[in-house]
C-alpha cells in the first residue's frame, strides 16, 4: 500500500466525487432563474435551493406529471396568494390541499378585507403589552401581519349569505368539504367582480374557475370550520370528512407519473403524501419548504427521503427538502422554475 500525496492510501475515495465548491455570482440585472442556478455552485442551502428549483421545473415542465400542492402555515396572509393563484390557472396544479384559515384568509381579501403591515412589539411595549393593546383595539395579529377583527364579521355575512345556503340537503345528507371549498370560490369569485374589488379573487376562485379541487382536511382547526358547525346547528348542513379521500386517491390511482410540493407541514403535507399510501405508485417528484428540523421526529419536518421509506415516494424519485422560511423560498423556487420553462418553449 502506498499514499498518496494527501496521505490516503492508493487515493481511493469511495464517497468522494470530485466535485469543488464553486461561488455564486450576484450581479445587477441578473434574473431570478439565473441566481438560482448561481446556487448551484455553492453548498448547503443555496445548494438545496438549486436542487428544488431543478426537480420543480421538471415537475411542472412535463404534462404527464399530476401536480398536488400541499400549503400550510399562514402562506396567504403573509403575501403569498396571487403566486399559488397563478400556478393554478397556468395548470400548474392539479390538486390543492391546505387549511381553513388559508381558505378563511383568502376569502377575506376576495370579497374586499384587508391584511396590513404590523409589529412584533410596539416601541417602549413589551410583546404582550402590544398584543394586550391590539386586543382592546379589536386587531388580530399574525406575527408581523394585521388583522382587523370586523374583516371576520365580512366574512361570516359571506357564508351565510353566498356558501352555505347553495349547500344544504333538504333530505339532511352531509356535503363533502372539496364541494363546500368549490363553493367558496365560486362566491368569492362573483362577489369580487359584483363589488369591483381591488385584489384579485384568489385562491379558491382560481381553483373553482379551473376545475381543481381543494382539499380541506382539518377544515374544523379553523374560522371557516367554526362557522360551518355554528351554521349546521340550526341547518340542514353538515359535511362528511371522509367523502374527499375518494377523489384525491381517484386522483393518484390516474396519474401517469405524480409530484408533490409541499409547503409548510402539519395536515397538508401528511394528507399530500399519504394519498400515496393507496396507490399502485408512488410521488416520481417531491419538493418540501418548511422550518421544522427532523430530528424531533415530528411530520413537518420529516425529510422526503423518510417518506420514501413508507412507500410515499418512488424509490427513484427525485426530491428535495429546503430548510428556510418559506415566503422567502416559495417565490424563488416558483419563479426560478417558471423562467426555466419558458426558456424551454
Amino acid at each position: 500500500m502506498t499514499d498518496d500525496h494527501d496521505g490516503h492510501e492508493d487515493g481511493h475515495r469511495e464517497a468522494f466525487h470530485h466535485d469543488p465548491i464553486g461561488h455564486a455570482e450576484v450581479r445587477a440585472g441578473m434574473t431570478v432563474g439565473e441566481l438560482a442556478e448561481s446556487y448551484g455552485d455553492a453548498g448547503i442551502g443555496a445548494a438545496d435551493i438549486h436542487e428544488a428549483v431543478d426537480i420543480y421545473a421538471e415537475m411542472l415542465g412535463d404534462d404527464d406529471v399530476t401536480n398536488f400542492f400541499g400549503l400550510a402555515g399562514a402562506m396567504v396572509p403573509t403575501g403569498m396568494r396571487r403566486i399559488v393563484a397563478e400556478l393554478i390557472r397556468d395548470g400548474h396544479i392539479d390538486a390543492l390541499v391546505t387549511t381553513g384559515a388559508n381558505l378563511t384568509h383568502d376569502a377575506i381579501e376576495a370579497i374586499g378585507g384587508k391584511h396590513h403591515h404590523g409589529q412584533v412589539h410596539a416601541e417602549d411595549k413589551t410583546e404582550r403589552e402590544h398584543d394586550e393593546q391590539l386586543r382592546d383595539e379589536e386587531v388580530d395579529r399574525i406575527y408581523n401581519v394585521y388583522l382587523p377583527q370586523e374583516h371576520f364579521a365580512l366574512f361570516e355575512n359571506h357564508l351565510r349569505s353566498a356558501v352555505f345556503p347553495e349547500l344544504e340537503d333538504e333530505d339532511g345528507g352531509a356535503v363533502s368539504i372539496q364541494r363546500l371549498t368549490a363553493e367558496l370560490g365560486r362566491a368569492n369569485s362573483e362577489v369580487n367582480e359584483s363589488e369591483s374589488v381591488e385584489e384579485d379573487a384568489g385562491v379558491a376562485a382560481a381553483a373553482y374557475e379551473n376545475d381543481v379541487p381543494i382539499y380541506c382536511p382539518a377544515i374544523q382547526d379553523s374560522v371557516l370550520g367554526l362557522q360551518a358547525w355554528m351554521y349546521s346547528q340550526t341547518a340542514d348542513f353538515t359535511l362528511d370528512a371522509l367523502a374527499d379521500m375518494t377523489t384525491i386517491t381517484d386522483q393518484a390511482f390516474e396519474a401517469e407519473k405524480a409530484g408533490a410540493m409541499v409547503v409548510g407541514g402539519g395536515v397538508p403535507k401528511n394528507y399530500v403524501l399519504q394519498t400515496m399510501l393507496v396507490s399502485p405508485e408512488a410521488y416520481d417528484y417531491a419538493v418540501q419548504l418548511t422550518m421544522d428540523p427532523p430530528q424531533t421526529g415530528g411530520l413537518s419536518g420529516a425529510t422526503l427521503d423518510e417518506a420514501r421509506s413508507w412507500g410515499k415516494l418512488e424509490k427513484a424519485a427525485r426530491n428535495a427538502s429546503v430548510y428556510a422560511d418559506a415566503t422567502i423560498t416559495l417565490p424563488l423556487v416558483v419563479a426560478a422554475a417558471r423562467e426555466r420553462i419558458e426558456d424551454a418553449e
